[in-house]
C-alpha cells in the first residue's frame, strides 16, 4: 500500500484479529513484526534466525522454525497451535509480558540509569 497510516491501521487489525502471526523470514535483524505480535498477545512462529531467536523464548512464549526452509516442520507447528488455542493463547500472554519486561522504553531508560549510578561509584 502506498499510504503508509493505511498500511500500518491495515497491520494491526490483522494482527489483532489472527490466531497465529507468521514471520517466515531467512534472515532478520530485530523483528520489528515480531514484537508488535507479541505485545498483541499473539501467538507467534517465527524462523530461529537473526535477531528473533532473542526475542522468543521457544515453547515459551512462541514457536521457533529451526529450518525456515523446512514446510513440513512448518505446517506441523501451525497446525499445532491452530488445532490447540489455549497454548496459543497461553504463548501470546507469555509473548505479551515478555515485551513488557524487555521491550518497552521504561526498561531502557532504567538501564541507562544503573548504568550511569555505576559509572559514578
Amino acid at each position: 500500500m502506498d499510504d503508509l497510516q493505511e498500511n500500518a491501521a491495515m497491520v494491526n487489525a490483522l494482527q489483532r484479529h489472527a490466531s497465529v502471526i507468521v514471520q517466515k523470514s531467512l534472515r532478520e535483524g530485530f523483528g520489528l513484526t515480531v514484537t508488535e505480535a507479541m505485545w498483541k498477545g499473539r501467538a507467534v512462529v517465527a524462523s530461529a534466525v537473526g535477531g528473533i531467536q532473542d526475542q522468543i523464548e521457544h515453547g515459551v512464549s512462541g514457536l521457533l522454525l529451526r529450518d525456515p526452509s523446512d514446510i513440513e516442520a512448518f505446517a506441523a507447528i501451525l497446525d499445532q497451535l491452530l488445532a490447540r488455542p489455549a497454548l496459543a493463547r497461553r504463548l501470546g500472554q507469555n509473548a505479551c509480558a515478555r515485551v513488557k519486561q524487555q521491550y518497552l522504553g521504561l526498561r531502557s531508560l532504567a538501564q541507562y540509569a544503573d548504568l550511569i549510578e555505576r559509572l559514578d561509584e
